[in-house]
């Protein structure tokens, strides 16, 4: 069954440890730091559970037959793709695309993993049983699940193994009775913080000695010896949510896990001191490529929001209609479009694996993948061009608004027609800080490097692309001429 945003809410009071500016979080849900991203997921969460919606937003559990949330299907068809596509689709625009780890991110792993369970059978038939019940417990209480899969950066030049302290990264310490124990500390925890689940693992390759290293398992938040440790706060940071109305509302925070001796039961185990299956858990079972495929629908929410912005800003300061404004909004509208298209194109390429599992095309989400770099800066500078400097020409804060002296210089001054001040300011900030502010530096940096290092996404469209069928293309235009000339071609017709 999906959850309301209330009992979501109730969950993060729990006994977890966030710690932020140097203090113990007392609680999430109230904290200046976390409070308006709580309740985003939590509208996240209302949206998906409100019945006017779970025809988009749920499918029938193939347990109980009841309305689970969208984000767990394991699709076994194209029609399952677009039926999770337009679920997944209503969620991002809850919020903009500007979390790119919601909850539904991460269900797509999960669902990934449980579809394939023969692969995790290879390190121990427990491991299978182990990661088809963790889906459908997520699946029946629609938990969060975060995760942390990169290692701090500490020394990179040296294995897991090989740094100074063998408990810096997070790994198993010893085996007890019923399970491990984990020490060491991984990142980067986006919306760790919210969550209720941590999954811990690998997606950087390990070496042979890395071995304690080599796990895949689920962590409470709210685990003994679990300590999330939080980068600045840019919703504590703004002044108004007049001010910074996505700062304070979409700050999901990116956190350093600390795993202090903590103690994880062997059903929470997926993979267990295998080097090979941490890194092929991604590969070979249609994890990557389903959460990647809800990562690129939340992007083309995120970039729709851009484009939305760059035309009311344009139509506002009275030149939508020049022929140059036009082009540029053109220009943004054709990335918006490239990106919606290939997973439209990802859908109708799907292939059903030996598990009956359909998979997005790769070269369509990894197309998107490797240009997502590329793209956002591109778009948020189009957008700073046409939004000029009327950007850094804007009231200090909302104060100024509400102190008559300075409030009758805005309205004169800074006013559009049929843009009173307020109006027009209320645009123009929200576009600083999708575009100027700390939370809108990190979101470039983010969307920078969400999939991984720029050589390893192009090294996974390589892997992706069928070149052959290219190449083949290459041979045709080869065969068809020689020393002599042109060659006559088999089943070609000659002309009379």
């Amino acid at each position: 069954m999906t959850r309301s945003g209330k009992d979501y809410i109730e969950g993060l009071r729990d006994g977890r440890t966030i710690l932020i500016d140097g203090e113990a979080v007392e609680d999430v849900p109230t904290h200046p730091g976390f409070r308006g991203a709580v309740r985003s997921v939590a509208h996240v969460y209302d949206v998906a559970n409100d019945p006017a919606n779970r025809g988009v937003t749920t499918f029938p559990s193939p347990d109980t037959g009841k309305p689970v949330n969208v984000s767990f299907m394991i699709p076994r068809s194209k029609e399952d793709l677009v039926t999770r596509r337009k679920g997944l689709r209503l969620l991002s625009e809850q919020t903009f695309g500007l979390m790119g780890r919601s909850p539904e991110h991460a269900a797509g792993f999960l669902a990934g993993f449980a579809s394939s369970p023969r692969f995790f059978a290879r390190g121990g038939e427990q491991f299978a049983e182990n990661i088809q019940a963790f889906h459908r417990f997520a699946c029946d209480n629609d938990i969060y699940v975060a995760y942390t899969v990169i290692p701090p950066q500490i020394d990179r030049s040296k294995p897991a193994h090989q740094q100074a302290d063998p408990h810096l990264y997070a790994g198993v310490k010893a085996e007890r009775d019923g399970g491990i124990v984990i020490a060491g500390a991984q990142m980067l925890g986006t919306g760790a913080a919210l969550a209720d689940w941590i999954h811990l693992s690998n997606i950087a390759p390990l070496r042979l000695g890395d071995e304690d290293y080599a796990i895949s398992a689920m962590v409470p938040v709210a685990a003994p010896g679990v300590k999330v440790l939080s980068r600045r706060s840019y919703a504590s940071a703004a002044s108004s949510v007049y001010d910074y109305p996505l700062s304070t509302r979409f700050d999901e925070t990116d956190s350093l896990v600390i795993f202090e001796d903590v103690f994880v039961p062997w059903e929470h185990v997926f993979v267990y001191r295998d080097v090979e299956l941490t890194q092929q858990q991604w590969w070979q079972t249609p994890a990557h490529i389903l959460g990647n495929t809800q990562a690129q629908i939340r992007f083309s929410a995120k970039l729709d929001l851009l484009v939305g912005l760059a035309k009311k800003i344009a139509d506002m300061n009275g030149v939508g209609s020049l022929p140059p404004v036009q082009g540029t909004l053109g220009e943004l509208a054709a990335y918006a479009s490239m990106v919606t298209g290939l997973i439209y194109g990802a859908e109708h390429n799907c292939e059903i694996d030996q598990n009956g599992v359909a998979w997005p095309g790769l070269a369509e989400i990894y197309a998107s993948v490797t240009l997502q770099s590329q793209v956002y800066p591109t778009v948020i500078n189009l957008v700073r061009e046409l939004c000029g400097g009327g950007l850094i020409q804007l009231p200090s804060s909302v104060e100024d608004f509400r102190r008559p002296a300075t409030a009758a210089y805005l309205e004169r001054f800074i006013q559009s027609p049929g843009h009173p001040a307020q109006e027009r300011v209320k645009l123009l900030k929200l576009a600083w800080d999708l575009v100027g502010s700390e939370f809108a530096g990190r979101h470039q940096q983010y969307e920078l490097f969400y999939a991984g290092a720029p050589f390893l996404v192009k090294g996974r469209m390589y892997r992706s692309f069928d070149f052959g069928r290219c190449e083949a293309l290459v041979d045709a235009a080869l065969a068809g001429y020689d020393l002599d000339g042109l060659v006559e071609l088999e089943g070609s017709a000659s002309p009379g």
